[in-house]
């Protein structure tokens, strides 16, 4: 099997090109060290090649199932969540009197990256607990975080997030469920959730669900959603497991990927009373889910990095073994064939993925170290950094979730016939990547988000932040011209586009002003992975000239990569500028009708 990550791009990534390694400096890590961390990774790569690489294609093969009444798994996802848990990942963030490690932020996020690329359906269990339980510490009273979130941190109880119906999906200012209030100070939920992921399935003693509901007499619209724990199993004041909760599970939706998660219709109230819990204050239900939904957005994008450089590493591994054709200059047919990767089409697809998962990587973590710069870095900075953060949210996920895909298509095509088979895993890291671009917001979403809002947030302060950070990096670099020349055109052009849509909004009116919305998506995410490139380049370029061997043929990749970024995909900015900056109705004026 080929490996699903590159320990050594991991340990480039987190401490050539970020500066994991002071992170001991700040008192919350103090207990640390590099080897703390290093002795953190290797055990996630152990567990995850041992338990969870281990039954992914089984698990694609045997789909969830319902046995009278309950939801089968492969038997290997029990234990995986199992050594999951035994490892402590599920609390390793969390302060040490909570049973957990305090790990940094970007730490967790290397180590779920392992999860993610060796298995995404049975690390999803694990996501979506964790973050369940992260809204919980910031949200729920310390009642409810002793009863429901201490459960989940120890990994023996699971959680989820309720948000989508059957008739709303992305829409939720247009849910119905409703919450009504009872004598105890709780609340009746009934309602429909859908596409509910980790939903129903018997690897806990609990499902902890975090749902989205409205309680009688609230205003219309996304004022008026509430946030309620609901239990799948009512839990007693001694934090003991009771009676079943009628959370009913209604169906399982069956995936064209993903299919170790299972993805549930549940019916709350069905065949009885559905017991649930007010989460802070009254009508703030969507202000606090947005904690987990944006959390989940970094996630899905690092999920659909790890599966893109899954299918990175199997078409590589296949393209140095794979013997094919001869040079074009040989002109003798009898002469010995050689590898594919000496072709020069092959090493351009070869390339593109490079440049694309190991730029998103980049991205991944440098989002997961301003979490960290948040919480524990310097208190002047911290707005700026939320700002940034907020304006590359939609970034981290849609930038690696589209081309992920595109990753994954060349990585078939490197492989040729045996690519689209299912004796290799490839295909299936193309089935499971496609649901990225969907869940936790679409590119549509996460477009109108960054034009309608993140930009201008504040003034323009986090777009001015992303700037000056970016010209710093170019003005710091040494050498490199062709990427930092290309990377300054982009910038440039990023700038003048948002400068002309966002002048011309008043006039445009809300509709025409984000029919274009994709495009800055598209425009910002390469400037911003270009901008990625520039700073792995610059640490390899400083690096190289005592690196000897593998280290030194690692630094030139990297450097060639870059190289290849600035070349192939910058030059795709100008066209997606000057579309977002003439307001071009082309979308928008198309009829239903004429289609």
């Amino acid at each position: 099997m080929a490996p699903f990550l590159s320990k050594r791009d991991l340990q480039f990534q987190l401490y050539e090109v970020l500066d994991t390694a002071s992170l001991p400096s700040r008192p919350r890590f103090a207990e640390h060290s590099r080897e703390v961390y290093d002795d953190v990774l290797t055990l996630a790569y152990n567990v995850a090649d041992k338990y969870f690489a281990n039954h992914a294609r089984e698990a694609d093969l045997n789909e969830p199932h319902i046995v009278d009444g309950k939801v089968q798994l492969v038997p290997g996802v029990q234990a995986a969540v199992n050594a999951f848990r035994d490892a402590g990942f599920f609390s390793a963030h969390h302060d040490e009197a909570l049973g957990g490690l305090q790990l940094p932020w970007v730490v967790l996020q290397a180590v779920q990256a392992h999860f993610q690329a060796a298995n995404v359906g049975s690390s999803g269990y694990a996501f979506l607990t964790i973050g369940n339980a992260n809204l919980q510490r910031e949200f729920a009273s310390g009642v409810q975080q002793a009863k429901y979130m201490m459960p989940m941190l120890e990994g023996r109880w699971f959680g989820t997030m309720a948000l989508s119906e059957p008739h709303a999906g992305s829409g939720l200012a247009d849910i119905t469920t409703s919450a009504t209030p009872r004598d105890d100070g709780q609340y009746n939920i009934s309602g429909s959730k859908m596409w509910i992921s980790g939903g129903e399935h018997e690897l806990s003693e609990n499902i902890v669900h975090l749902v989205l509901a409205r309680i009688k007499g609230a205003p219309a619209g996304v004022k008026g959603i509430s946030l309620f724990i609901v239990p799948r199993y009512r839990v007693g004041e001694d934090g003991s497991v009771g009676e079943p909760n009628n959370v009913v599970l209604a169906g399982l939706n069956h995936k064209m990927g993903y299919r170790g998660t299972t993805n549930t219709l549940l019916n709350f109230g069905e065949g009885g009373e559905t017991v649930g819990e007010l989460v802070g204050e009254v009508g703030r239900g969507l202000a606090y889910m947005f904690r987990m939904m944006n959390e989940a957005r970094i996630g899905v994008g690092m999920g659909a990095v790890m599966l893109g450089y899954a299918g990175y590493l199997a078409s590589l591994e296949y393209a140095r073994d794979r013997k094919q054709g001869r040079h074009a200059s040989n002109k003798d047919p009898l002469s010995g064939m050689v590898s594919i990767i000496e072709h020069a089409d092959v090493k351009r697809l070869l390339l593109r993925q490079k440049s694309i998962v190991e730029g998103g990587l980049a991205l991944g973590l440098y989002a997961s170290a301003i979490v960290d710069d948040i919480q524990t870095g310097p208190e002047d900075q911290k707005a700026d950094n939320e700002l940034l953060l907020d304006l590359l949210t939609p970034l981290v996920k849609s930038w690696p979730s589209k081309y992920s895909q595109e990753a994954l298509s060349d990585a078939i095509q490197v492989m040729g016939g045996a690519g689209y088979t299912r004796d290799y895993p490839v295909e299936m890291y193309y089935r499971d990547n496609r649901l990225n671009p969907i869940h936790e917001g679409t590119e549509g979403i996460q477009g109108n988000d960054l034009l309608g809002r993140k930009l201008s947030q504040a003034g323009g302060r986090g777009w001015q932040v992303l700037l000056d950070k970016m010209k710093a990096d170019l003005t710091a670099s040494e050498g490199l011209d062709g990427l930092r020349a290309a990377l300054r055109t982009a910038i440039d052009e990023c700038q003048s586009a948002f400068q002309t849509i966002l002048g011309k909004a008043p006039q445009l009116g809300p509709d025409v002003f984000l029919a274009n919305a994709n495009s800055a998506l598209e425009i910002l995410g390469h400037t911003v992975i270009g901008w990625m490139w520039l700073r792995q380049a610059a640490a390899a370029a400083r690096a190289l000239p005592g690196a000897r061997g593998d280290d030194a043929d690692f630094y030139r990749g990297k450097i060639q990569a870059a190289h290849f970024f600035a070349v192939y995909e910058l030059p795709k900015v100008k066209w997606q500028a000057d579309l977002l900056a003439s307001a071009d109705t082309t979308t928008h004026d198309m009829q239903g009708a004429w289609f």
